[in-house]
């Protein structure tokens, strides 16, 4: 069963809806200013979830992910020695305390994590978290906006490259066969083309 990750986490939590970001504008697809109390769910909701998805790229990450030990402290994990840095910008984008952003990330990390674990199978293994995560990348990706630089804080640049916010035929084309290079075990996903 297929879901929507961002917005499983976003309705689970009770966040308001999280906006597409225009690829041209860098801006809220609505044409409207983002309120600032839709603020904190548009940047933390897509920044944890990109942050989990890079996270799980490597088999370290995948293993401690499956075997989590329901530790709280996902921010830490995902962000390492940005994890600071990723909290002030987050913050700072959405008016909101540092105190009340991490506590906040790691509740949204803490939701995702569950709901993955609800639609892997039992005995899911690395390549299936993996997947799962590359399977939700772009719709993450559509939401999150470029102002936080995440993909430099996760030392992932192309997560804030603005082709990643495109739809459309060829973008979906082009951003599949960039999923597919950029996926771990390169060689084994390059025989889907």
């Amino acid at each position: 069963m297929s879901i929507n990750l961002l917005e499983t986490v976003q309705q689970s939590l009770g966040y308001p809806a999280v906006q597409k970001i225009d690829p041209n504008t860098q801006q809220v697809v609505t044409g409207e200013k983002t309120p600032a109390e839709d603020k904190f769910s548009q940047a933390a909701i897509p920044a944890v979830l990109a942050g989990l998805y890079v996270y799980v790229q490597s088999d370290e990450g995948a293993t401690a992910f499956l075997k989590n030990d329901n530790s709280p402290d996902w921010t830490s994990r995902i962000f390492n020695e940005n994890k600071d840095k990723a909290v002030q910008t987050i913050a700072a984008y959405a008016y909101r305390t540092n105190d009340y952003t991490i506590e906040k990330m790691n509740a949204i990390a803490v939701e995702a994590v569950k709901q993955v674990k609800e639609h892997l199978p039992a005995a899911a293994a690395i390549k299936a978290v993996q997947t799962f995560f590359s399977d939700q990348r772009n719709n993450i990706l559509l939401h999150l906006p470029a102002d936080l630089q995440i993909g430099e804080l996760l030392h992932d640049n192309n997560l804030d490259d603005n082709t990643n916010k495109m739809e459309g035929g060829l973008s979906s084309l082009m951003q599949s066969i960039g999923g597919i290079f950029s996926a771990s075990g390169t060689v084994d996903n390059a025989s889907k083309l």
